[in-house]
Parts: C-alpha cells; sequence; structure tokens
C-alpha cells in the first residue's frame, strides 16, 4: 500500500475490527461515506470469530463468544445478513448440587414436564410457578426496553413512567436483586438459575450494593424483547463473515495488520508496525475499550484521562472450549444428556454456592466447587462439525466459569493459572455427572485431548481487551439521567467522549456489550448526524 494511500483522509476512521466496527462501517458506507476500519491483527471480528483449536480437528468454535440475544433484528434487517438465528427448545438444566440424580429441566415446550422436574428437586410444582411468575414479571421491562436500545437515549424518568410499575422499577434497578430473588422465589436452586444472569462476566454477588449484577441481569433478560438467547447457525464466525461481507459491499475498507499507536482528538491516526503510517479521520470510532483508548490518546496529545473509581475493567471468567466423543451420562434418570446440554446447563449455580464463590474469590481463591454453565452448540446447529466428526456422534462444548475475576491470573504463570482453572470447572462438572468429563473428550490425531481455558488473561493478550473484560468496563444502564447533557448527537446516542471527534463504537457504549452491534449501530447513527447526512 502506498505511502499517499496510508495518509488518506475519511470521514470517518475506526480503530479496531470487532464485530460492532463492523456494523458501524456497514452503516456509515452505506450513507456513502468513506469509512477504513484498522484493525491490529490478521483477521476482523475480534472475540466473534469461528476457529479450529485443534490441529487435525474439523471442529469451528467460538474460543471467546457464544449465544446471540442482544443482536437487533433491525440491525440484521437493514445491512441484509445472512444469519440465522436458532430459538433453543430447552432453556436449561441444572442437577441439584445436593444430589445430582435430580434436576430442574426447563422445557419451553413443555411445562408439565418443567413442572414435574421442579417438583423432584423442591418437593412441590408451586416453585415452578414461581419461576414462571418471576420471568413473566420481567418480560414487561424487555419488551419496553429493548425497542429503544436502536435509538437515541431516553431519560430515565421517561422509561419509569412508561413501565408504570414503580414496584417492579425500584426491584429491578434501585435495589439489589438479591432482595427480589427472595421474595420470588423460594429455593435456593431456583434464585440461583436466576441469579446467574446477573454475574456472566461480572465478579458481583446478590446483595451487591452497586447494583453492577442487576446490570448485568438486565442486560441479559432483555434480549430481542424476550430475553431469549439464540444459537448461530454456523457459529459466530458466520456473524462475522456476514458483517465483513456487508460492510465491504458498501464500500468500506476492511485494514488488518494494521497498528494503530495513537490517536489525536482531532482525528489523526498513527499507525506503527510492519505498516507505519497516518490516517485522517473526521471522525475517529473506537471499537476499542475506553481503557485501550485512553492510551492511544494520551500518546496522541490528549493527555492523561482521569482515572475514574470503579470503572476500572475486570473481567470475571474462565471458557473452556471442549470437543467430546460423546455426550457425558448423566446421574439424573429422568433427563436424557441430550436434553439436558441443548440448554444452559448450570453446575454448582445456588445462590448460596454462588455468593459463596464470590467470597472465595474476593480473598484470592478460586471458588471450590466453581461455579459454572455449558451447553453444547453442535447439539442445536452440527454444521460447525465436519461430516465425519458428526458421523462419529461427536458434539461442541461449552463451559463458562463465574467467579474467576482477572485478579486470580494477574502477575501468574499463565501455564499454571490456567492448568488450575481447568481442573477447577473439570471437577465441578464431574461432581454431577455420572462419570468423569476426561472419559468423553475427544482426541486429536497427534494424541492430545481436544480441550483448552481460555482465561481473562489470554483475553487481553490476544485481543487487547484490558483484563479480560468482555463488556470493556462496568456495564451502564441503557438510559440517561435525568440530569445528564445530551446536547450532542454523541451524547444523544450514549457514544460521547470528552473528544468531539472521537466516538466510542464497541462493548464500552452505553448500550454495548455481548455480540449485539448496538454500540456499532448508535456510533454510526451519530457519526451520520454529526457527519451531516
Amino acid at each position: 500500500m502506498a505511502d499517499a494511500d496510508r495518509s488518506r483522509t475519511y470521514d470517518v476512521v475506526i480503530v479496531g475490527g470487532g464485530h460492532n466496527a463492523l456494523v458501524a462501517a456497514a452503516y456509515v458506507a452505506r450513507a456513502g461515506r468513506s469509512v477504513v476500519v484498522l484493525e491490529r491483527l490478521d483477521h476482523v471480528g475480534g472475540a466473534a470469530v469461528s476457529e479450529r483449536p485443534w490441529a487435525g480437528v474439523d471442529a469451528h468454535v467460538s474460543r471467546y463468544s457464544y449465544l446471540v440475544s442482544l443482536l437487533p433484528r433491525a440491525i440484521i434487517d437493514d445491512l441484509g445478513l445472512g444469519i440465522r438465528l436458532v430459538r433453543r427448545r430447552y432453556s436449561s438444566y441444572t442437577p441439584d448440587p445436593g444430589d445430582p440424580s435430580s434436576g430442574i429441566l426447563v422445557d419451553t415446550a413443555d411445562a408439565a414436564a418443567t413442572g414435574a422436574s421442579f417438583a423432584r428437586v423442591t418437593g412441590s410444582t408451586s416453585e415452578a410457578d414461581r419461576f414462571a411468575a418471576f420471568s413473566a414479571r420481567t418480560a414487561p421491562v424487555a419488551r419496553m426496553l429493548f425497542p429503544t436500545t436502536t435509538e437515541p437515549l431516553r431519560r430515565g424518568s421517561e422509561l419509569r413512567a412508561r413501565l408504570a410499575d414503580d414496584r417492579l422499577w425500584a426491584d429491578l434497578f434501585e435495589n439489589p436483586l438479591g432482595s427480589m430473588l427472595r421474595t420470588a422465589l423460594d429455593s435456593d436452586i431456583a434464585r440461583g438459575i436466576a441469579l446467574t444472569d446477573g454475574l456472566i462476566g461480572t465478579f458481583s454477588y446478590a446483595d451487591d450494593p452497586s447494583l453492577r449484577q442487576n446490570r448485568c441481569f438486565l442486560y441479559h433478560v432483555i434480549g430481542g424483547g424476550t430475553g431469549d438467547w439464540d444459537v448461530p447457525v454456523g457459529g459466530m464466525g458466520q456473524v462475522t463473515s456476514e458483517l465483513a461481507r456487508a460492510a465491504e459491499a458498501a464500500g468500506a475498507e476492511l485494514r488488518t495488520g494494521a497498528d494503530v499507536v495513537s490517536v489525536s482528538p482531532d482525528g489523526v491516526v498513527e499507525l506503527g508496525g510492519e505498516h507505519p503510517g497516518t490516517v485522517h479521520g473526521r471522525l475517529v470510532l473506537a471499537g476499542v475499550g475506553p481503557a485501550v483508548l485512553a492510551r492511544l490518546l494520551e500518546a496522541g496529545g490528549a493527555g492523561a484521562a482521569e482515572d475514574v473509581a470503579g470503572a476500572r475493567p475486570e473481567g470475571a471468567q474462565v471458557k473452556v472450549n471442549i470437543l467430546l466423543r460423546r455426550l457425558p451420562r448423566l446421574r439424573d434418570p429422568h433427563v436424557t444428556p441430550e436434553a439436558a446440554f441443548a440448554g444452559t446447563f448450570h453446575i454448582n449455580e445456588t445462590m448460596t454456592q454462588l455468593d459463596a464463590s464470590h467470597a472465595a474469590a474476593s480473598r484470592g481463591d478460586i471458588p471450590d466447587p466453581l461455579p459454572a454453565e455449558v451447553y453444547c452448540h453442535s447439539l442445536t446447529d452440527p454444521t460447525i462439525l465436519g461430516a465425519e466428526l458428526r458421523a462419529s456422534g461427536a458434539q461442541t462444548m461449552t463451559l463458562f466459569g463465574l467467579q474467576v475475576p482477572h485478579r486470580l491470573v494477574d502477575g501468574k504463570d499463565q501455564d499454571v493459572a490456567r492448568a488450575a482453572l481447568l481442573e477447577a470447572a473439570q471437577r465441578s462438572l464431574d461432581s454431577v455427572l455420572a462419570e468423569p468429563l476426561a472419559d468423553c473428550v475427544y482426541e486429536a490425531p497427534d494424541g492430545s485431548a481436544c480441550i483448552e481455558a481460555r482465561t481473562t488473561a489470554d483475553l487481553d493478550a490476544s485481543l487487547g481487551m484490558v483484563a479480560g473484560d468482555i463488556f470493556h468496563g462496568p456495564l451502564a444502564w441503557p438510559w440517561a439521567a435525568d440530569d445528564e447533557p445530551l446536547d450532542t448527537p454523541a451524547q444523544r446516542w450514549g457514544v460521547a467522549t470528552a473528544h468531539p471527534n472521537v466516538l466510542v463504537c464497541g462493548s464500552g457504549a452505553r448500550r454495548g456489550g455481548a455480540v449485539s452491534g448496538l454500540g456499532g449501530h448508535n456510533a454510526a447513527m451519530a457519526a451520520l448526524e454529526l457527519l451531516g447526512g
């Protein structure tokens, strides 16, 4: 690429090439504006890609992300994306940690079966009714809030008035989630099933006064206006490849191997590495996290960013990717492995266990047992496996361990830390199975087990996701405070920084987080307003 090309001025320069950056690029380019995406790695997509982790094994897995809930149908339709999302029949299965020979299977197609499984664990079908009522109580919030995520920010007071349920508003947005769970549900296990939605990638506990668990819970129950989590057919890589196709078809330039070393507040982006140069943008959109953006801006002459207490990123998860020869047997004779692993399989996640795990991790210990949840993507979508693997009965398994803050691996020998977390995850899963997981793991041609642990340190090292925080920092409520300034397009769309020509377009945007495209969509809308089109 010629030096003249590297010094070109664009309407929009996007730093980082994750899925949100691709969404933003597609919208901006479709509006006839020039846009370039600068990605440090040799491929776009960030954490939302599919890879073949095991040499010689035809299995494509997403090493960091997995399900889709918050990606609006409007974005899929606007950009003409060839993405198919499949609803899972089984919402979840939760074996009783005290007696794994019984467990709760939430079957969306069979309420009677769901009630019977609750009765086997809790002694009564009434807890199933309470669990259903709890889900129904949050439904109006999902229906009201989700459509607003692709609109300019609403005021909190406006949304509260629209909800017209002050008690529900207080339970969800003003008081720690634990209080609502104890009122709504009687059993420790049912409370835990609900609480896990507040702890994905979030280090918190039921009665945390910061309400970070409430904010995480909210984002997990509003997706699509229903809270359902769907399986992307073809894997997460299909989502990214379609976004990249749409962006390029609209005229966006996607540049990989582009190592951004600084960003100035007036839109000068310096590149280092093997392809040094300067790119100019009327606007700069940051697909990187706010912590990374702060470093780039400081290098670009903006001065040191103010350190905001409580806003430092810290991921709180470990992800284990597994290829199985076959599904493991359960201790529960009432549920088949095909049903149990098709939804979210909760492991040692009662409310008491989740809170105890938070306390253990706060002391610097790996929780024992480690709370975790697994699901088998290939049970819903076998296309991620080659024909030979499918015929053999092989299945993918994803395990997501909770209450594992970055501090547990930060500064440690990473091989040792990774091995310790993998052992804890396997031990926790084995405690509810009828056979060791190791007996079911597929072997690669070289004889190695097809299993890997990816920690917050791996996310930091491989993707530049500071401290492995999948949300790029603490989640915020998806609305504006009543006294918050909404004078500029960037402020109204929740993508503002301290610099008028620099916007956030990734998970660090006001309504970012998860594989949603919301940060990219909203940054693009603000950018087009600022550019006058």
